[in-house]
Formats: structure tokens, C-alpha cells, sequence
């Protein structure tokens, strides 16, 4: 069992992906279920994503309530609108996108919001700002936040942020590849906390995998990264 907790659907402003090619794709890598969102939601529009997005989710495909921050009105219709329909399991923030840094009032109220209504939110990190990720879930009661990229480049951070958060999980896809990346936190941090995630559409499974399969991760650790801790996360009803 394989659960891609970070993914998205369609297209993107240099290529035209569609459901048909989010499936296709999951099949060839052998990765049972995704958690998507919109790229329209977290590009552009946030509410028309989320709206295209709730009529292509399935039994594999699972969506992310995409919000602004700087636009909370909007997403709080969003939410009481999309989870009640269990197809969406968590919120999707990109804080660039958004110009939310974690630090900032805006992601602040935003995180918030999330935990009020109970599920995950996967947030955009970058370097330190996961560290900032860490502190806004420590100050923000009941959150449980998933750092995006596990800070890319600033994995170090990720590790420090992980272990002083118990509520923060990492999700470590990244458009490069440096070694002993992601044997190195999981050696570091509560292998209860990892989780897996591609960026497909944007970058190709194959990556994420390489990474996954080059930190020779135990049998056990391997097993939990893979599907267990985003099942319980999301409280997904799958089976391995």
C-alpha cells in the first residue's frame, strides 16, 4: 500500500494534466491513493478549484480544501462547504503563492481556522520557514500541520522543528535529490511523523521513490512512511 499525501490535479500553466493522467500515473508507480490539490486553487483561484476538484475526486483520489489566507471569508465557506462530504480529508496552504510566510498574522489565523474544523493542513515549507511551521503548530491548539518538503534544502531545520512539535509531520518530496537527505531525518526524528508525497503532477513519482528507496529505510520505517501514518492521519478507510 502506497498513500501520496502530496499530489495535485490539473493543469498547470506549462502542461495540460488531467484526472485520466493523475491515475494513469499512480498506476505505473504502483501508489494506491493520493491526496490532491487543485493547481487552480493554489495557483490562482482557491474557491474554483476547490469546486472543479470536488467533481473528479474518487475512492483513489482524495482532495485538499485549498485556502488564502489572506482570504479567510472565502475558505471558511470553503470548508463547511467541501469536508462534510469525506471526499476532502485535508487543507492545502501554499505560502508563496499566498504571501503567508508561516510567521506571518494571516497564516496564523488560518491555521487556526483549520483546527477548528479538525483535519491536517499541509503546508508549503522552504528552508526555515518550517521552523516557524513548528511554532505556529505549537501555539495553535489541537493543529496537526504537515511541513511540505521537509524545508527542502533546510532538512536540518526540519529535524529540529519535528522534534519540538509533536503535532508537525514531514512529507519530503523536493525537485532535487541530495544525498542522505531523508535517512538522515528518519534516523533523527519519530518515524511516526513521516510521511510520503511525490509533487505529481508537478514532478514525476520517480524522484520521490529514488529518494525513498536510497535512505534504505527498515522494514517497519519503510511500512509507516509509506501508507500507515498517512492512513491514521487522515483516517482513511484503507487496508494494506
Amino acid at each position: 500500500m502506497i498513500i501520496d499525501v502530496h499530489a495535485h490535479w490539473g493543469p498547470w500553466f506549462f502542461t495540460m494534466d488531467v484526472a485520466e493522467v493523475n491515475l494513469a500515473t499512480m498506476d505505473r508507480y504502483g501508489i494506491d491513493v493520493a491526496i490532491v490539490s487543485a493547481t487552480e486553487a493554489v495557483i490562482y483561484d482557491a474557491p474554483a478549484g476547490n469546486r472543479a476538484l470536488a467533481a473528479v475526486l474518487s475512492d483513489r483520489l482524495y482532495g485538499y480544501v485549498t485556502i488564502n489566507p489572506r482570504r479567510l471569508a472565502e475558505a471558511e465557506r470553503d470548508l463547511r462547504e467541501y469536508l462534510p462530504t469525506g471526499r476532502f480529508v485535508g487543507v492545502k496552504i501554499h505560502t508563496d503563492y499566498t504571501k503567508s510566510p508561516p510567521s506571518s498574522a494571516h497564516l496564523r489565523d488560518a491555521l487556526a481556522l483549520v483546527a477548528e474544523h479538525g483535519v491536517p493542513a499541509l503546508v508549503h515549507t522552504w528552508g526555515p520557514s518550517v521552523l516557524e511551521l513548528a511554532e505556529a503548530c505549537r501555539d495553535t491548539p489541537g493543529l496537526r500541520a504537515i511541513a511540505g518538503h521537509m524545508g527542502a534544502d533546510g532538512h536540518r531545520y526540519a529535524i529540529e522543528a519535528a522534534n519540538g512539535c509533536d503535532r508537525l509531520y514531514l512529507e519530503p518530496c523536493y525537485s532535487h535529490a541530495p544525498a542522505g537527505r531523508i535517512a538522515e531525518v528518519a534516523a533523527a526524528v519519530d518515524p511516526r511523523r513521516l510521511l510520503f508525497g511525490t509533487d505529481a503532477t508537478l514532478i514525476d513519482p520517480s524522484s520521490a521513490f529514488g529518494a525513498i528507496a536510497a535512505a534504505d529505510l527498515d522494514e517497519d520505517v519503510a511500512d509507516l512512511v509509506a501508507w500507515r501514518n498517512a492512513a491514521e492521519l487522515f483516517r482513511l478507510p484503507v487496508t494494506n
